[in-house]
């Protein structure tokens, strides 16, 4: 059995990580999909928190028509330190033999660790990416909603994420800096 792993924000969920996820499950038996930044919400690059980002990300799934016995939805949070970061992720999933990403220094951090890399399958990364998502919501453009699935786009209306971003944008959101 060949066991994979995938990691995003999905912030949020769009189609293009509905499509990747299909496209590698034609290969794979099963898949760990991590959320990534587990730990950060209600912030301008991560609005939603963990807990939304789930059930969107398995709505989303189910709406795409993924089997979700074959997906495990991890969340993990950060780690500031890239030479632990290999066993940190580790520690959260079960084992797996094959990771797909597009970032070459996560592709080089999992080659490291003896994990085999694949390319993973990209769609329209001009329109399907969750940051011009976000700039689309925050401006009050309604073309965002064609770029997330259905499900996603209710939650999102569903917990006020529309008004939670605009407020986030106005720059009072970081907590860090107060």
């Amino acid at each position: 059995m060949i066991r994979a792993i995938f990691i995003g924000r999905f912030q949020p969920p769009h189609l293009g990580h509905v499509w990747a996820i299909r496209d590698i499950l034609r290969e794979v038996d099963e898949l760990i999909v991590v959320i990534g930044s587990a730990q950060f919400n209600y912030i301008i690059t991560d609005p939603f928190t963990i807990g939304e980002r789930i059930w969107m990300l398995r709505e989303a799934l189910k709406e795409g028509g993924v089997d979700l016995s074959r997906v495990i939805i991890v969340p993990i949070p950060n780690i500031e330190n890239n030479a632990a970061w290999f066993g940190h992720l580790r520690s959260y999933t079960p084992p797996f033999q094959v990771a797909y990403t597009g970032n070459p220094f996560v592709a080089m951090l999992f080659r490291e660790a003896g994990i085999e890399v694949r390319q993973q399958p990209m769609y329209d990364r001009e329109k399907l990416n969750s940051t011009r998502i976000r700039e689309l919501i925050i401006k009050g453009d309604p073309s965002w909603e064609e770029l997330v699935p259905k499900s996603v786009a209710r939650i999102i209306r569903e917990i006020g994420g529309v008004e939670r971003l605009r407020i986030i944008a106005m720059g009072e959101a970081e907590p860090h800096r107060w």
